[in-house]
């Protein structure tokens, strides 16, 4: 993508209305004029943040590949090299880095699993007893 437009924040930042909305995300210009009102989440959602860097915004919602895919046919240069932000893509990971044996913080009887099925028990109980 050497050879597409350059644009610099400021630019961006003028071209903020419903007439003219460019969008940053993840350092690439996006022109979403002609898809304000094919929007899934509707048109004022976009206005929200035309003319700013949307990537976070864009991440946070969890946009589908088919949404991601649609992006390409909005796209029309990216931000000049000087003005990039370097692009952090959360990762999650399963993994559960503490254990209740060594972590004393979560180790606490109401912090497992053996309180709620307590609470379960006491509560059927107390049912049983007052309604049986």
């Amino acid at each position: 993508m050497s050879d597409s437009k350059q644009f610099t924040r400021k630019e961006i930042s003028s071209r903020n209305s419903k007439n003219d909305a460019v969008v940053i995300i993840d350092n690439q210009v996006y022109d979403l004029t002609p898809f304000l009102d094919d929007h899934p989440g509707g048109h004022e959602v976009l206005l929200n943040v035309v003319g700013k860097d949307a990537s976070e915004d864009f991440e946070d919602v969890g946009h589908s590949i088919d949404a991601k895919e649609l992006m390409k046919k909005y796209l029309i240069g990216q931000i000049v090299a000087e003005e990039r932000i370097e692009i952090k893509k959360k990762t999650f990971t399963w993994d559960d880095k503490s254990s209740p044996s060594t972590d004393t913080e979560n180790s606490s009887f109401i912090n497992t699993w053996k309180f709620p099925v307590l609470m379960g028990l006491l509560m059927t109980l107390l049912y049983t007893y007052l309604f049986a």
